[in-house]
């Protein structure tokens, strides 16, 4: 399977709290990111390394961020809350 021209993709490893998402909620471990720029900002969306199946990132699309930052926030841990650490999201990045 081939790669957009315009799509980025890089494989990181989750916090521990992992990657929130819209379709699954929380998606940890060792993830691959993919984001592509469109009219109305950056899409960005995750999935398990080697899987099929996309997730598209809870707080996209974000206006334009590139795909650095947008992984660069995704591998910072969460709030922790009560002892937990809470999944990162892209809610308040802009």
């Amino acid at each position: 399977m081939s790669v957009p021209a315009e799509e980025t993709r890089t494989t990181f490893e989750s916090t521990t709290g992992g990657v929130m998402t819209v379709e699954a909620g929380a998606v940890t471990g060792e993830l691959e990111l993919a984001t592509r720029p469109a009219d109305d900002g950056l899409h960005v969306k995750v999935r398990y390394a080697g899987a099929e199946e996309w997730y598209t990132v809870e707080g996209s699309p974000v206006p334009a961020n590139p795909h650095e930052g947008v992984l660069e926030r995704l591998k910072k841990p969460g709030p922790v809350i009560q002892g937990n650490e809470m999944p990162a999201s892209l809610k308040r990045l802009g």
